[in-house]
């Protein structure tokens, strides 16, 4: 890798997890992430921020393979779990159990209560609703300052309306819901700044679940609230939930508006592809898949803790080691993508692992994929003189949070 720590496992020098990024490809993984492809090696191990050393996986298939495997365990207390930070280390044996830190039957349970809210059905019948918000705003920043900040007038508000309405939330707290997810999403907070941020918000949205179980309305929070009056959910197990679904169902599709934005505003040719088809949904929806593909906005996910001996790769991973499959890794790996680095939006990138893979799979993904088809083929045929108001390399990208981004994007037109 790029930079090269001292290690002491078989005296062999360890790479760090994770590695800066290319200041010159900035939406590029790391190259030093890129450069264990070329060893050969499927996983290897590295060092990362505490001193750990657990194993990055980089090959696709090979975190196939473990990402189903029951033997991995996605509980954050459970020994030798790779934590991404330290607020989530000091924190990890009091975490509530919930749909992202659970296995087997118990995470099932938790994935149940889901998944009539976002199954793929029920999320085409919000296209036109998203696509009648898509139109409002970019209606409202056409009639606004030029230039202007792409994640205010349009990447921000969208997802974060739609989850809202998901969940029952109020769009006009979304000030406070936002920076709370800025505090999640960090790397560097402090165990302090992160448990406020964590009681602020769950007392939050405890609030909402309370309010609704006496007036229900026809969203997940009111869901969790008649379940709550079931008395198969608690108000303990149900505002995790909650902040889980809230946090994750806007930051990322946030995230992937601005910067997929900004990288085809740097590949003029896929850009012009776009435009092309735009009223092409084969084109459009294959186009969402490739820029997925290329930027994996969780960057830092996915990690598991190991509870029994795995003999994979002519490795022997032991119980209370832990184990990071790298998603960018997997989805720049050339024996899944040849060329990984060109992007290329008549790709078939289907099988990439933007998302996950395997039971902890993203839950709102289909909600995410519609969200990006319309904006990606609404966006530059409103706009189709939108362009960098900076130069790329003004932009602030989010290398100090979990979820990969831009701070902001200031375009023009």
């Amino acid at each position: 890798m790029t930079e090269i720590v001292a290690g002491t496992d078989g005296d062999k020098a360890l790479p760090e997890f994770p590695s800066p990024r290319s200041g010159q490809c900035p939406f590029a993984p790391p190259p030093g992430l890129l450069e264990l492809h070329d060893t050969g090696k499927a996983l290897v191990r590295a060092r990362t921020w505490d001193g750990t050393t657990p194993w990055v996986v980089t090959s696709h298939t090979t975190q196939r393979q473990l990402l189903t495997d029951p033997r991995l365990s996605a509980d954050i207390g459970a020994p030798g779990y790779p934590h991404t930070t330290e607020a989530m280390k000091a924190h990890a044996t009091q975490m509530q159990p919930s749909i992202n830190n659970t296995d087997g039957a118990e995470h099932i349970r938790w994935r149940r209560m889901l998944t009539n809210s976002f199954t793929r059905h029920r999320m085409e019948k919000l296209r036109p609703e998203i696509q009648q918000i898509t139109d409002d705003l970019l209606d409202r920043m056409l009639a606004g300052p030029n230039p202007t900040d792409l994640n205010e007038a349009l990447s921000l508000p969208l997802p974060s309306l739609m989850i809202c309405a998901l969940l029952g939330v109020p769009y006009e707290d979304h000030a406070f819901f936002q920076e709370h997810a800025g505090v999640t999403n960090a790397r560097f907070k402090t165990a302090e700044e992160a448990a406020r941020s964590t009681a602020d918000l769950r007392r939050y949205i405890s609030g909402l679940i309370e309010a609704k179980m006496d007036d229900p309305g026809e969203d997940v929070l009111s869901d969790l609230g008649a379940r709550i009056k079931e008395g198969v959910l608690s108000m303990e197990e149900a505002a995790p939930l909650g902040h889980i679904l809230l946090v994750a169902g806007h930051d990322t599709s946030a995230n992937m508006i601005t910067l997929g934005t900004a990288l085809l505003l740097q590949h003029p040719d896929q850009l012009s592809g776009l435009r092309k088809h735009a009223a092409d949904p084969k084109y459009v929806t294959g186009a969402v898949e490739e820029l997925l593909r290329y930027l994996t906005i969780p960057h830092l996910l996915a990690r598991r803790a190991v509870v029994e001996d795995i003999e994979i790769e002519g490795e022997t991973i032991r119980a209370g080691e832990g184990v990071i499959a790298s998603l960018p890794a997997a989805n720049w790996d050339p024996q899944a993508f040849p060329e990984p680095g060109t992007l290329d939006l008549t790709r078939t990138a289907a099988h990439h692992h933007a998302f996950g893979w395997g039971p902890h799979q993203c839950v709102g993904q289909q909600l995410a994929r519609i969200e990006l088809h319309v904006v990606f083929s609404t966006l530059f045929r409103r706009v189709p003189t939108l362009r960098l108001a900076v130069d790329v390399s003004e932009l602030k990208f989010k290398e100090d949070s979990q979820a990969y981004g831009i701070y902001d994007l200031p375009v023009a037109w």
